[in-house]
């Protein structure tokens, strides 16, 4: 008998769960095998061989391993459509590298029970994803626009430069890409700017919404208090005048005639 759709959901995000940390260190690897020939321009071929094997093994890997989450998945359609970017990372060769952002996205999805409460580390992936998604676009844009005649990138700096006005989409048109692997780049690196965008504003909108939650909390316990006090005040006062008519009547002396002295009284 066939598991049904639940239970294989239950099993993708065991799977998911269990591989998160080796998807990161294998992402970690391709990363500098794929980072050092770009920056290195001069590196010897053997060198450049080597990484390029690494950097296509690991692809491979990654390729595996999201086929083998899609036919676990309970809904297939479902899977593909939440993991789009995922698929076009591993269709197309420029948008390999940013698959390293999809694998840190997923590792914080799968924690989002933690990171939800600790706001802070949920900041500090979000820091990270940015700076990822910068190194990497600026890698990738470097790597296929140097190569052509009429390249405007051509400097690491200016792809850096490139990505920061790309994703904050300011646009100053001062650097542009002139191939066709570096527009699906910058489409890439547009998308996953306003993804980012939009997480930043979700956390900091939840952060000052539980600020205020936290607020009210504390002003609503404070008039308690201060309702209970004041209750309390109202309660002795009227004891009190209540026990002054009664001593009154009865010729009880009040305390401050009881201790005075005779003479005085």
């Amino acid at each position: 008998m066939s598991a049904t759709p639940a239970i294989r959901d239950q099993r993708l995000r065991r799977w998911e769960q269990r591989t998160g940390g080796w998807l990161i260190g294998l992402a970690t690897v391709y990363l500098t095998a794929y980072a050092v020939p770009i920056l290195y321009p001069g590196l010897p071929p053997t060198w450049r061989d080597a990484a390029e094997s690494v950097t296509f093994a690991i692809w491979a890997l990654l390729a595996v391993e999201f086929v083998l989450r899609f036919a676990v998945a309970g809904s297939r359609w479902t899977f593909i459509k939440a993991r789009l970017f995922d698929l076009a990372t591993l269709v197309l060769p420029p948008l390999r590298p940013l698959r390293l952002v999809t694998i840190v996205f997923m590792v914080v999805r799968r924690n989002a029970s933690t990171l939800g409460r600790i706001r802070l580390r949920l900041g500090t992936y979000v820091a990270a994803c940015t700076a990822l998604l910068l190194f990497l676009s600026s890698l990738t844009i470097l790597d296929v626009e140097r190569r052509s005649p009429d390249a405007s990138i051509t400097t690491f700096g200016d792809a850096l430069w490139w990505s920061v006005t790309t994703v904050t989409t300011v646009g100053y048109g001062d650097l542009y890409p002139t191939t066709t692997e570096g527009r699906l780049i910058a489409i890439a690196l547009m998308v996953g700017g306003i993804a980012l965008a939009g997480l930043v504003t979700a956390t900091l909108a939840s952060w000052f919404m539980d600020r205020f939650s936290e607020l009210r909390a504390t002003e609503a316990q404070t008039s308690s208090e201060i309702s209970a006090l004041t209750e309390e005040v109202r309660r002795l006062r009227d004891e009190l005048h209540a026990s002054r008519p009664a001593a009154a009547k009865d010729g009880t002396p009040s305390e401050s005639e009881a201790r005075a002295p005779s003479g005085l009284t």
